[in-house]
């Protein structure tokens, strides 16, 4: 275990997740918030077991869940494995709906894109504003109990995106007091933060954001008989 190894930051958002390491200028990897699984009708996995993670690493989340569940798949290869898997999206504007699945992302996102020990880094995650405390506790446990990480930081993401707009190398010019407006693929959010406190009376909340604009466009498009729509950019 070495303590030089820089933390690993994971940004999980509705529509796309950011995964890399500090100190980097850009993420390693951007991909769709998906999980693909194979199911059968009665809602259990089916097919033969492709692990996502090393067989010499710990086997919690495997002795968990059976080692049939862990033939499924995230992101772009989720969406290419579409017509033999089913889709899962874990995260609805901008709130977990299914730690089961969320889990299985993180996992392939550590062991397959990363390819890192979990228990040899720290990790910073993210969150919207005012999450539920029952929700950052439910991440803290599958980190430290299914992953065994050394330390965990939720951080909210306008307060991330603040420290992000840095521009000066000057200490005291690093201020953290601002308004956010942070529209991303589920949800909208206006966010009045000072000295790194979201001000949750004042915050508004729109759960309106891209991926509604993008089904509106389409919507106009089919009903002026437009057919052209790559079934990859199709979201109906």
């Amino acid at each position: 275990m070495s303590l030089k190894l820089p933390p690993v930051i994971m940004d999980n958002g509705t529509g796309y997740t950011k995964l890399g390491f500090a100190g980097n200028n850009a993420p390693s990897f951007v991909f769709p918030t998906v999980v693909a699984t194979r199911d059968s009708p009665s809602g259990h996995a089916t097919g033969p077991s492709i692990p996502s993670k090393p067989s010499h690493l710990s086997s919690n989340i495997a002795s968990k869940r059976g080692i049939e569940d862990l033939d499924f798949h995230i992101g772009d290869e989720a969406i290419a494995n579409s017509k033999t898997y089913g889709l899962h999206y874990p995260i609805r504007h901008g709130q977990i709906e299914n730690w089961d699945h969320m889990e299985r992302f993180w996992e392939q996102s550590i062991f397959k894109y990363l390819r890192c020990e979990p228990e040899d880094h720290y990790f910073l995650l993210t969150e919207p504003p005012l999450n539920a405390p029952e929700n950052r506790e439910q991440t803290a446990e599958i980190m430290f109990e299914s992953f065994n990480i050394q330390g965990l930081y939720i951080a909210v993401q306008a307060v991330l995106a603040l420290a992000a707009s840095w521009s000066s190398n000057k200490t005291s010019d690093y201020v953290l007091t601002g308004t956010v407006i942070d529209s991303g693929d589920g949800v909208t959010h206006v966010i009045p933060v000072a000295e790194g406190y979201v001000i949750g009376s004042s915050l508004k909340h729109i759960p309106i954001a891209g991926r509604d604009l993008t089904y509106f466009v389409q919507q106009l498009l089919r009903d002026h008989n437009e057919t052209s729509i790559p079934p990859e950019d199709s979201l109906k």
